[in-house]
C-alpha cells in the first residue's frame, strides 16, 4: 500500500541526512542518567497529525505517546507535545 503524498513529503523533509538512523527508538528503556526532551508540534490539525504518524512510522515515537491535540492560542492552529527520555 502506498503512503499519502503528504506523509512522503514530511519524511523526505525530516530525514534529508538520515538523522533518524541515529536516534534511539521509541522502545529504548529509560536509564537513570537519561535526559528529558519535549517535542512540541504546532500547526494545522492535518500537519500535526501527519507528522505524528510519520514519526511513528520512522520508529521514533508511538502515536499514543503524544499528548491529545489541543487548540493553540492562534486561530486554526493546534498543538501536541511528546516527552522523551534520551
Amino acid at each position: 500500500m502506498s503512503q499519502p503524498t503528504d506523509v512522503c513529503a514530511v519524511k523526505a523533509f525530516l530525514d534529508t541526512d538520515n538523522t533518524f538512523d541515529k536516534l534511539p527508538s521509541s522502545t529504548d528503556n529509560t536509564a537513570p542518567e537519561s535526559e528529558k526532551i519535549k517535542h512540541t508540534l504546532i500547526g494545522s490539525q492535518r500537519t500535526v497529525t501527519v507528522t505524528i504518524q510519520v514519526l511513528h512510522q520512522l520508529g521514533y515515537a508511538n502515536i499514543n505517546d503524544w499528548s491529545p491535540i489541543i487548540p493553540s492560542s492562534n486561530p486554526g492552529e493546534v498543538m501536541s507535545v511528546l516527552t522523551r527520555y534520551i
